[in-house]
Formats: C-alpha cells, structure tokens, sequence
C-alpha cells in the first residue's frame, strides 16, 4: 500500500519583483519528506535554504509551484486556516529564538495555545519547562536567561501544541558548542518520538545529526544525501479536522491575552503612553466642563425663564411717560390700571393679566436695613410667576382695593433682615412705611448676575399711590389662555392700546412693545444649544488631535513589535488575530485617557462652579458618550496602524530589523 507522503511539493518558486528585474531565489524544487523524517537542509548563503524552510512552514508563500502536507493543498487554504495549521500541526525553533521580553518563560512557552485554543496554558508551560531541564525558571524573563536556555525555551514553544513537525532554522547559529550540542541532542530526542524535524543549517556537523541531507545551490537541489535509512508512517496526517472554520466571538483566553498585552505594552513605556493620552485626555475633559457648564446655563436660562410661564406676553409702553411726569412724546404710550382692566375682559384670549411697577426702596427690621427692589403687582402675580409663598400667604384684592400695606418678601431680604426668625406678622419699614409681612416668596436664584430673591412684593394700588408715587404702570405681563392663542392675545393687545390711546400712524413703532415670552423662550433655548454644540466641537478637536497622537504612536508600535507580530503569526495568529490586539491597544490607550479625562473635566466643572458662581451640570449621558467617543477614537484611529500590522506575511515581519 502507497503511504502519503507528509510534505510534497513540485516545483516550488520564489520570485522577488525588484525594481523592473526579477530575483529568482528557488527555481522549481521538488522534494518529498516522510512522517518521522530528520532532515537538513544544507547550502552556502543566499542559495535558497532558508527561504525553502520559510516555504515549507507556512511563513511564506511560493511563487509557483504546488505543495501538500498530508495529501492536502495548502496554498488554496485562507489565512485563518493557514495560521490554524501553523499552530496545531507545525513549531517553530529561530536562531533568534524570538521570545517576548515582556513575558515569562511560561507564558512565552505558552503562547501558541491562545491561538489553538488550548486549556491549562500556565501547567502545560511549566511542564514543558521542565521537560527541556528549566523547571527552575519558569518566572524569568528573557533577558535573565542564556543563550542555550532561551533556546530551550523556544523548543518547549514549539512542542506546546504536540506538533507533527518542527522547522529548526539555524538554532545553534548563536550558541557556543556545548550549548548546540544539548540542543541538538534535544531535536534528535524529538525525532525519536515520532516528531519530524526539518534543519537548515551550514555547518556539516551539526548536518550529519540529521538521517537526511538536501544541498540546495543557486536556488536548485543540489543533492539528496540519505545518511541512515527511514521507515516509512503508514497513517496520513489527519488534516480535514484543522481545517475548521473562524469563530465569530474570539475565545475569552484569546481576549484577555490581548489586554493584557495592551496593558503591558502601556506600562513598558510609561511617559511615552502617558503624553499619547493627554490628548484625549486634554478633549474629554474639555468636553465635559465645556458641556457641563452649557447644560448648565441652558438649564439656568430655562429655570429664570419657567419662572415668567413660557405662554406669557410683556407689554411695555416704548415713551417715556410710564414713570412719574410724562413728556409729551410719552404722554400717549404709557399704560394705565384702566387698560388693565380693558385688556382682561376678552376672556377668549387672556387668562391672568398682572399689571407691575417697581422702584429702589430702603428696608429695616430693628437693627438691620437693605437696599433692595420693591414691585408693585396684583393678585395674579403669584399662580402666573410660580410665586406661592412658602411661608404665610400672599396678599388679597381686598388689601389691594383697600391700599393696605402688606408685604410678600424674597427669601435674600428675609435672611437679611430676620435670619432664622420667622418673619410672617413682623412689621417692617419700607422708605420709613410701615408694612407687615404677610408671606415668604419661593426661592428662584440668581440669574444673569441678578439676585431674583432679593425683592419685595406690595399691592400695586398701595405701591403707586402710598409709597413710589407713580402715576402709570410699568409693564404689564398678560398670560394666554393657551400657546397656541397667544399670537392672536399678542396682536390683540397692541391694536386695543393703539386704539384706547389713539397712537398715530407715525408712531406705531415707538408707541407700545408686546414681547413674546414663548418666542424668547424658544430663542434662547436655541442660542444656549448652539453655544453647547460649538463649545463640544471645540472640544472635539482635540480629541481629534489626541486620536492623531495615538494614531502616530501605533504606527511607531507596530514598527518596534514587527518581529513580535512575525512571530505571533507563526505561532498561529491569524491576521484577525493580530488587528484586534492592536485595535484593544489603542482603545486601552483611548479608554484610559478618557477616564482620566472625565475625572478632570468633571473636576474642573465642579471649581468653575465654586469659584464663578455658575450653575454646571454634569450629566451620566455626557460622561457615558465621552467615554464611548474616546474609546471610538481609539478604534478608529488605531484601524490603520492595526491593518498595516495584520497586512503583514509572518517571514516579511520576522526579518524586520
């Protein structure tokens, strides 16, 4: 019965494209290796030996030419089941030995089985350490360890998966020779068992170990030298089961593995990681105070603005004749308690209609006395300007009619003058008046650096004509009997005051002004969302320069890790494999610097608002959107650094100086 070879290839090619000429390095080589086989490869430099090693390995691929492992073609498989094959079935010994300095002698033997999938990846390090007689290093790292042992180290990697075959490039190239001769007794121990082992080397007698020697010269087979005969496998290498197809989810081992490679390679170089997210963490900082402090002023204006009803109208009267003694270009647009009364009747169109007037007052209580604004207002003033008292009552018609003096007052002036007394039913004096406190206004705050509770609230009827003399009304607020009346309320009033007042065509403009709250509302809402949205694009830029920063960085990354990323591959990492982990690097780089970011930002919001007096809010949204917008910066930006480092064939990145 005919036995399947293990490797078979015909007429293997390499071609590099140079410039506009052609470098043949192999030029058609057939060639045949049986399970258990122990072969050199033999050949002076530049002959082809090495590049035909990287070829039968997987590292690289061929020009033309065809090759099986096991009866199957290799070349037709995608780059996941390649990489599956170059994990399950072949290891890999380097004259470089290649081990990562970041990691462990375990975890640099266990390496190969995050991307097989294996279990118990720490006990089977350990095992093989101490199979190859490094039981007692397990914890060190490269750099602690000689030439032969991080050799051995290699040899226990590329036993990890049980391979069929093991490519030795030149492992004793950097040894001296008691270090080669323990290794090669370890490669021929190998052999023993069933492992195939393939050797390029050029020093004859580390060759004449092997049972087999292949001569390569000008990129041809030379000679094939057959030094002790071999005994044919009968059982093929079950190929079909590695053949398998791509997972959807990486394996949770998979996962951490890339973390924690991300977390190592940000700690391994601390100041330069450091100023890669200060950008990002210079724009989330900014994007939360920035947005912190525009929410706040947006729920500052609205707050002030909830307080006047946003189906309100303010009529004014545009002359000059509302206070006191009018001129005559005045004396027809001022408003009177008469057109108060003419504006309420149409009941269709007007719910409450609060005549005002205001005026500077001295107030005093015992020892003490402010200087604050008195207003002058009806019954209507209350349920239109949210205005119950928290404290006593607000004041009736009847004291209004009867010109009582009786008084509602902030809570600024209640502090002021009584602290922590309870100041309904004390009398005050207001420009040396007596009045008795009947009720405590609500509480509003400050807004647009005006104390909104430092007032006190009289009867309009007491205050024009016992205490601010004046002759005319202010203003008046007219509240609509619904938003969508109060367009028609709006030209309703100013064509009853042209009327009442016969206001000639010629000044219609400078007569009365009827200001629609709804509209203001609206307006500044608008304006303090632009404002937020221009203060957040500010902001944005520079976390769009911090994402530019760690772009560069990656860059740099994947050039000083390509011999990582060669020999990740080789131990079977796909190229899906190699662009999430550098993908999970830069949003770790991101993800930390928007942390820190938010932390900052939300800091400095919390002193600006200390130190200005501001109203600043920090939202959840704001924090949670800035953290998934710098983590997104760190996906996007890091994409290309990551494809350019999945892009690259395992020997192109192993040969990388």
């Amino acid at each position: 019965m005919k036995t399947i070879p293990l490797i078979e290839i015909k007429g293997i090619k390499k071609i590099y494209e140079l410039g506009d000429s052609e470098l043949e390095i192999l030029k058609g080589i057939d060639l045949t290796v049986e399970e258990g086989e122990f072969i050199a490869i033999m050949g002076p430099s530049g002959s082809g030996k090495s590049t035909l090693m990287h070829i039968l390995g997987l590292l690289d691929r061929p020009s033309a030419g065809e090759y099986r492992i096991g009866g199957q073609d290799v070349l037709c498989l995608g780059d996941y089941q390649t990489a599956q094959l170059r994990s399950k079935l072949l290891g890999f010994v380097f004259q470089q030995f290649n081990l990562l300095a970041r990691l462990s002698a375990t975890d640099n033997v266990a390496l190969p089985l995050i991307y097989s999938r294996g279990r118990n990846r720490r006990e089977r390090g350990e095992q093989l350490l101490g199979e190859v007689g490094l039981s007692d290093r397990t914890e060190h790292r490269p750099t602690q360890l000689s030439g032969g042992q991080q050799q051995r180290v290699a040899i226990a990697r590329a036993l990890v998966n049980n391979p069929k075959i093991i490519f030795a490039d030149e492992p004793t190239g950097n040894l001296a020779s008691v270090q080669a001769d323990e290794i090669m007794r370890m490669l021929r121990e190998l052999n023993d068992k069933g492992i195939t082992v393939i050797l390029v080397t050029h020093e004859p007698d580390i060759a004449h170990c092997a049972d087999r020697i292949i001569h390569i010269k000008d990129g041809q087979l030379f000679s094939d030298e057959v030094l002790r005969p071999h005994a044919p496998k009968e059982a093929p290498v079950p190929l079909r089961k590695l053949n398998t197809a791509k997972p959807l989810v990486l394996p949770p081992a998979e996962l951490a593995e890339h973390f924690g490679s991300a977390i190592r390679s940000v700690l391994s170089n601390k100041m330069r990681s450091a100023l890669t997210m200060l950008g990002v963490i210079i724009g989330v900082a900014a994007i939360i105070a920035m947005v912190a402090v525009g929410t706040g002023a947006q729920k500052s204006i609205e707050k002030n603005l909830a307080s006047l009803g946003s189906n309100q109208l303010m009529l004014r009267s545009a002359g000059r004749g509302f206070r006191g003694v009018s001129g005559s270009a005045g004396s027809i647009s001022r408003i009177t308690l008469d057109d108060i009364k003419a504006i309420a009747e149409n009941k269709a169109l007007v719910k409450y209609v609060d005549p005002q007037v205001s005026g500077s007052a001295q107030a005093v209580y015992g020892n003490k006395n402010v200087n604050t604004t008195v207003t002058g207002t009806s019954v209507n003033y209350a349920p239109m300007k949210n205005a119950v008292p928290v404290y006593g009552r607000f004041f009736t018609e009847t004291e209004n009619r009867k010109l009582e003096k009786v008084a509602v007052i902030g809570q600024t002036v209640a502090t002021n003058l009584f602290g922590t007394e309870n100041p309904v039913g004390k009398l005050i004096k207001i420009n040396r008046k007596n009045f008795r406190v009947v009720g405590v206004l609500p509480l509003k705050g400050s807004g647009g650096g005006h104390d909104n509770d430092d007032v006190i609230v009289i009867p309009i009827n007491t205050a024009m004509r016992r205490l601010l003399g004046n002759k005319y009304v202010s203003m008046a607020w007219i509240e609509g009997t619904s938003l969508e009346a109060l367009g028609d309320a709006q030209d309703y009033v100013l064509q009853l005051m042209i009327t009442r007042h016969r206001v000639p065509e010629s000044q219609l403009d400078t007569s009365y002004s009827v200001t629609n709250m709804a509209e203001m509302v609206s307006a500044l809402t608008s304006t303090t969302k632009t404002f937020g949205l221009l203060l957040g694009i500010i902001a944005g830029i520079s976390l769009l320069v911090g994402g530019i920063g760690i772009m560069n960085i990656m860059l740099v990354s994947v050039s000083e890790r390509t011999r990582e990323i060669g020999l990740r591959k080789a131990i079977g990492a796909d190229s899906s494999a190699i662009l999430t982990q550098f993908l999970i690097e830069a949003s770790v780089l991101s993800l930390g610097g928007g942390l820190i970011g938010i932390l900052l930002g939300s800091s400095s919001a919390i002193i600006i608002s200390k130190v200005a007096n501001w109203l600043v809010l920090v939202s959840p949204m704001s924090v949670v959107m800035a953290a998934g917008f710098s983590a997104g910066v760190g996906i996007v930006f890091g994409f290309w650094p990551a494809k350019k480092a999945s892009d690259l064939s395992p020997i192109e990145a192993l040969r990388y100086e």
